[in-house]
């Protein structure tokens, strides 16, 4: 089972938070924490990310079930955010099954394929010399060094377990998986319940080009923009970002988000 954190434990609804490549469930304890008090909230890390299990498996399909298993073995439905490939991941789960989610919200990410690589990512990680880090700020001189943006450099190296002297992410089965990771697998199911497709205004991860593919899968899918943001928009505008979930979560039943 994936390593999971739980925040809260209100009556509400639980919460699953489903992160994305290279990210680990603590990259959304302040929002995590900030929607518990409404509601128990659990972050997982996925598999080949942070402390859970490594596997050469990083199917959609396998992650899919993983977040179904957490969700049984905490007792049912729960309404499920998921950031990129945590939301390819958790619309996977949605699709597959369905009687685990109530409520849907996918961050910046469509259910195709995308043409571009993170592999440059993978390759500057492999190049930091861990021998000589000795602090986290070392990793990020010489991902730096490597022309990675500083934003990124800090991201990355909060996956860096400076006392061993290792990353928490299994470089080697992302590496091998990216063609899965970039696309989506081909399903004939739909999801009928209620799904927000939340996407950053300066993001181009989500057209109006992907909207027919998205509806033919999750027809009661809505979509809304979240202002002066790009693709990681719960970062960059973290309160509009908690905002804009907490409505959708909270309202009676689906409508318009106020």
């Amino acid at each position: 089972m994936l390593s999971y954190s739980e925040h809260g434990s209100s009556d509400g609804t639980p919460l699953l938070i489903a992160h994305g490549l290279y990210g680990s469930g603590r990259n959304w304890n302040v929002i995590a924490k900030r929607l518990s008090d409404t509601r128990r909230v659990i972050t997982v890390d996925m598999r080949n990310h942070g402390q859970s299990f490594w596997s050469d498996d990083h199917s959609y399909e396998a992650l899919g079930a993983d977040l179904a298993e957490i969700i049984h073995g905490l007792g049912g439905p729960m309404d499920v955010v998921g950031h990129s490939m945590g939301g390819k991941a958790a619309m996977m789960l949605a699709l597959d099954r369905p009687d685990a989610v109530r409520r849907l919200v996918i961050g910046d990410i469509a259910p195709v394929s995308y043409g571009h690589s993170q592999m440059e990512f993978i390759d500057a990680m492999r190049a930091v010399d861990l021998s000589s880090v000795t602090r986290r700020s070392d990793a990020n001189d010489q991902l730096a060094a490597q022309g990675v943006d500083p934003a990124l450099c800090s991201f990355l190296t909060q996956s860096l377990e400076v006392a061993e002297q290792r990353w928490r992410l299994n470089l080697d089965a992302l590496a091998d998986n990216m063609p899965a990771i970039l696309g989506f697998p081909d399903v004939t199911t739909s999801f009928a319940g209620s799904t927000l497709f939340l996407s950053g205004g300066q993001s181009d991860y989500v057209t109006q080009a992907y909207r027919p593919v998205i509806r033919s899968l999750f027809p009661e899918a809505r979509f809304v923009k979240i202002p002066a943001a790009g693709h990681w928009l719960h970062a960059d505008n973290p309160r509009a970002f908690e905002g804009t979930v907490r409505a959708y979560l909270d309202a009676p039943a689906p409508g318009p988000l106020t």
